[in-house]
């Protein structure tokens, strides 16, 4: 019986790590074993990052938010708290849209909010 070796697989398995680390600075990118490390490397802070891009764009809506909500004399966390008594249902990514596109708009929100309160 023929013995059958590895090279094909090896060698798709070398070359798939290879074109991911295409680009990478110096050896990063010709050698395979640090080539390996580095693509294993950089999925891992793909990974954090798509969680911190969560956490990053709430932030800056709260941000904007607040900036808006102390233009008419509110703090953030009792202009969400009226908001909820208000019966209000806005997320803040669109409460954050309106404060930065329609500043009527979220004025007659932060009276909504007052008026509950």
């Amino acid at each position: 019986m023929a013995r059958i070796k590895g090279a094909l697989a090896t060698r798709k398995r070398r070359n798939r790590v290879l074109k991911a680390a295409k680009g990478y600075y110096g050896a990063k990118s010709k050698l395979f074993k640090t080539a390996k490390q580095a693509v294993m490397k950089s999925g891992n802070y793909a990974y954090i990052g798509r969680k911190q891009r969560k956490r990053d764009f709430r932030r800056l809506w709260i941000t904007r938010i607040s900036a808006a909500a102390k233009i008419y004399g509110l703090n953030y966390s009792t202009f969400i708290n009226g908001l909820k008594k208000a019966g209000v249902e806005l997320n803040r990514k669109s409460l954050a849209e309106i404060a930065a596109r329609d500043l009527d708009s979220f004025g007659a929100l932060v009276e909504t909010a007052k008026a509950a309160l």
